[in-house]
C-alpha cells in the first residue's frame, strides 16, 4: 500500500484523510495541524498520527493533552506522496520544501495553476498526471463544471459556455467570512476566474463566467447556458447525465428544489459530515432552445473535490493507469452513488 501524508487537517484535509483511509490500496501515515484545536483532537481520536507544522508550538499541544508524533518534516520523509490542504497561498510556499525533499505533492484549487504547472480532474485529464510530481486538483466550482460539461461535450460537442456562478459567502464554520445581508459581485469585473480555471483541464472549451457571493453557507449554485455543436434532444442530455459518475439528477417536485433540501438529502444518505460528493443537477432546469442547452446545478464546496484527490494520488503514483477504473474504486470505497 502506498503511504499518503495530509498536510493540513481542516475542511478539505480531514475529508481527504477519511477518503484515503477507505481505499484498499492507500494508507494514511499522518496528518498535520498548526494548533491544538478540536480537529487536532479528533484526528488523534480517529487513530491518525498527528504531526505539527510549527515545531515551536509543541508545548501548546502538550498542555492541551494532544499527543503528537513529530513535525511535518518527519511525516514527509515517511510518505510516498503528500496532499497539501493548507490555506490558500501556503501550498505555493510548501512546494519549495516538497521539491527539496523530493516528494510528490497534490495541491488544492486555491493555489494558482501557474505555480504548480499542472491541474487535474478525474474525468477531463487523468492521463496527463500519470507519474507527475506536482499536481493541482481544480477548485470545487471548476470540478462541478467539469463533471457535467465533459459528458455533454463528449455527447454532442460544445461551441460555447456561459455560466453564472452563485457562490456561498463562506463555509458553515467560517464565522468571519461572507456577506451578511448583501449580494456581492465576485469579482465585479467580467469574466471571473472560473472560466480560465476550467481551461486548465478542459483545454479546448470556450467559456466565460461571472460570479457573485450570496449570504449562504450550504452550497454553490451554477446557471449554465451551453451552445451545442450538434443537435440532440433534452432526453439525450438526461440519459447522459443520469449515467455519469459523480453526477445526480434531482427533481424539485420531489422536495429537492433548493440547496437546503439537497443538503437535507445528504443527511438522509447517512454521509459523514453530510457530505455530497456528487453534483446535483435539477432535471426540470434542463432545456434546449435554438441549439442552446440551459441547466442549473449545485456544488457542495466542502466535499466535491475529495474523490478527485484520491484519483490524483493513483495517477501520480502510477497505481491505476485507467481513469474509469480509479473512479470506480474511489466511488465504491466512499459510497458514492
Amino acid at each position: 500500500m502506498k503511504k499518503v501524508a495530509i498536510n493540513g487537517y481542516g475542511t478539505i484535509g480531514k475529508r481527504v484523510a477519511d477518503a484515503v483511509s477507505a481505499q484498499n490500496d492507500l494508507k494514511i501515515i499522518g496528518v498535520s495541524k498548526t494548533k491544538p484545536d478540536f480537529e487536532a483532537r479528533m484526528a488523534v481520536e480517529k487513530g491518525y498520527e498527528l504531526y505539527i507544522s510549527i515545531p515551536e508550538r509543541e508545548k501548546l499541544f502538550q498542555e492541551a493533552g494532544i499527543e503528537i508524533s513529530g513535525t511535518v518534516d518527519e511525516m514527509l520523509h515517511d510518505a510516498d506522496i503528500v496532499v497539501d490542504c493548507t490555506p490558500e497561498g501556503i501550498g505555493a510556499q510548501n512546494l519549495l520544501k516538497y521539491k527539496e525533499i523530493g516528494i510528490k505533492a497534490i495541491f488544492q484549487g486555491g493555489e494558482k495553476h501557474d505555480n504548480v504547472g499542472l491541474s487535474f480532474n478525474s474525468f477531463a485529464n487523468y492521463d496527463d498526471s500519470w507519474g507527475k510530481d506536482h499536481v493541482r486538483v481544480v477548485s470545487c466550482n471548476t470540478t462541478g463544471l467539469c463533471r457535467t460539461l465533459k459528458p455533454i461535450h463528449d455527447l454532442c460537442g460544445i461551441k460555447k459556455v456561459r455560466a453564472v456562478m452563485v457562490r456561498r459567502g463562506g463555509d458553515p464554520s467560517q464565522v468571519n467570512k461572507g456577506p451578511i445581508n448583501a449580494v456581492v459581485p465576485n469579482p465585479p469585473t467580467v469574466p471571473s476566474h472560473h472560466g480560465p480555471d476550467l481551461k486548465t483541464v478542459m483545454y479546448d472549451v470556450n467559456i466565460n463566467t461571472v460570479a457573485l457571493l450570496v449570504p449562504t453557507t450550504l452550497m454553490h449554485q451554477h446557471n449554465l447556458m451551453v451552445e451545442l455543436e450538434n443537435q440532440v434532444e433534452v432526453d439525450d442530455i438526461v440519459e447522459t447525465l443520469d449515467k455519469t459518475s459523480r453526477v445526480m439528477l434531482v427533481k424539485a417536485k420531489e422536495g429537492l428544489g433548493s440547496t437546503a433540501e439537497i443538503m437535507e438529502y445528504a443527511k438522509e444518505l447517512g454521509r459523514s459530515r453530510n457530505d455530497l460528493f456528487e453534483i446535483p443537477v435539477w432535471q426540470e432546469s434542463l432545456n434546449i432552445v435554438d441549439g442552446e442547452l440551459y441547466y442549473m446545478q449545485a456544488v457542495h464546496q466542502e466535499s466535491d473535490v475529495v474523490p478527485e484527490n484520491v484519483d490524483a494520488i493513483r495517477a501520480m503514483l502510477e497505481i491505476e493507469d485507467n481513469a474509469e477504473k480509479s473512479i470506480q474504486k474511489t466511488n465504491k470505497a466512499m459510497g458514492i452513488l
